[in-house]
């Protein structure tokens, strides 16, 4: 079973000051041309399974949940963070490589990638409920968050989808823009303080987006972490993975086959 996130509040700040020295050098870590740049302090770091081909990163009643795409060994499970370890509660079948996940309503929602299928579970049992399909909308499936009412998802493009919970028909689509135009690849979401937090997929770029307007109002460049991360193990691939801690108001970032998880407190000095 999983430990539950909130024994590690009070920890916080003793990993906090273990890495305040590397805050400098991080904040570095973007042009200072760029305006829309955030910076971060690393605060700690935990376990995480090497072999996961992370696809969703969530917390949810103080319970770390993953799910991973890899064809035949797709799952979503809840991670012990002293261990990395985790305890499965979905497996999909072969044919289904497993995409982003978000729990609403008593309810897990996940997407699978080129099936353009996605799966409905009670968060209790992980009993499937329903399955429902998204290709009259979406290119294909990616990530997955909500805003409290509508589920969010990526497609592989510059769109994100709302859906109806109920339904889970498109409620409306937005697209995402910068100061250079479209911005595509956008893969696992996080829904923060009334932003999306979105990946770029093939990049170390995290980008705070403005669901109304679509447009990218931040940027967290971990090029540093996805560094660390590669000399730790070979076999390390894209940054993705984005889970929202409010109490202690920190983000939690990793990647496919990372063999960590980072916990960031961002420092928003830009105006926005």
């Amino acid at each position: 079973m999983s430990y539950r996130i909130v024994t590690w509040v009070v920890g916080l700040g003793v990993f906090g000051l273990l890495f305040s020295c590397s805050s400098d050098k991080e904040k570095a870590q973007t042009s200072e041309a760029d305006t829309l740049r955030i910076n971060y302090a690393i605060r700690s770091l935990w376990p995480h399974d090497p072999e996961a081909f992370t696809q969703g990163l969530l917390i949810h009643n103080g319970e770390l949940y993953e799910s991973t795409g890899q064809h035949g060994t797709s799952w979503i499970g809840v991670v012990d963070i002293n261990t990395g370890k985790v305890d499965k509660k979905v497996v999909l079948d072969k044919q289904y490589f497993g995409e982003g996940i978000a729990i609403l309503n008593n309810k897990v929602f996940q997407l699978t990638w080129q099936n353009k299928v996605g799966f409905v579970y009670d968060l209790k049992t992980f009993k499937k409920i329903k399955e429902f399909k998204f290709d009259s909308f979406a290119k294909e499936g990616w990530g997955l968050t909500h805003d409290h009412v509508n589920l969010i998802m990526s497609d592989g493009t510059d769109k994100l989808h709302y859906l109806d919970t109920v339904t889970l028909e498109v409620v409306k689509s937005v697209k995402v823009t910068d100061e250079s135009g479209p911005v595509k690849n956008l893969n696992e979401l996080e829904y923060i303080e009334g932003y999306v937090f979105a990946n770029v997929w093939q990049t170390n770029l995290i980008l705070k987006i403005d669901p109304n307007s679509g447009k990218v109002v931040g940027r967290i460049d971990l090029s540093k972490l996805a560094s660390d991360a590669r000399k730790a193990s070979p076999q390390v691939d894209v940054l993705n993975g984005i889970a929202w801690h409010p109490e202690t108001k920190s983000i939690l970032v990793t990647g496919k086959n990372w063999p960590n998880i980072y916990i960031l407190k961002l420092e928003e000095s830009q105006k926005q």
